[in-house]
């Protein structure tokens, strides 16, 4: 769930609000972007994902966070390298500027499976920090045809 959105590293791009499924981010004070509806957060990462500055953390959790949680301390989570985290797990470069059409192969669907507490750290190069799994869906919806169709002949349905 949506925990923290960095006033210092924040741009202002409203990235977060326009790739939010629910729309759970506002704009607040000078276009800062507030967490307005976090009950309506699905822990879905895309709004840390698609941070150009990693200025968003995604708890691995579906309800919120205690108050007094280490997820919601912009300190710890910078020391523990979290911020960005889940970017460099799923091998985002830093700084996307926007949205590529799915590829013709079809639709990737990302599963996060949330860790603990005490088993969430830093991703290192060698050592995955999320449990992912992936699956791929192909979909022709609203895709236009390799090569255009002939007109097949229709039987006229009289006896001769």
């Amino acid at each position: 769930m949506i925990e923290l959105v960095s006033a210092e590293r924040c741009i202002k791009c409203d990235i977060c609000i326009k790739v939010c499924p629910t729309n759970v981010f506002d704009h607040g004070e000078d276009r800062l972007p507030v967490i307005k509806h976090q009950e309506s957060c699905q822990t879905c990462f895309m709004c840390e994902a698609w941070c150009p500055t990693d200025a968003l953390f995604v708890a691995p959790q579906t309800v919120p966070v205690a108050a007094n949680s280490p997820y919601r301390n912009e300190e710890w989570l910078t020391e523990q390298g979290l911020l960005g985290s889940y970017r460099r797990e799923i091998g985002w470069g830093k700084g996307r500027t926007g949205r590529r059409r799915p590829e013709k192969e079809g639709m990737r669907t990302m599963m996060a499976e949330p860790l603990g507490l005490d088993n969430r750290r830093a991703a290192d190069a060698d050592q995955p920090q999320y449990e992912i799994g992936f699956s791929v869906a192909y979909s022709d919806e609203g895709e236009e045809p390799d090569e255009p169709e002939t007109p097949r002949s229709q039987p006229s349905g009289r006896v001769a």
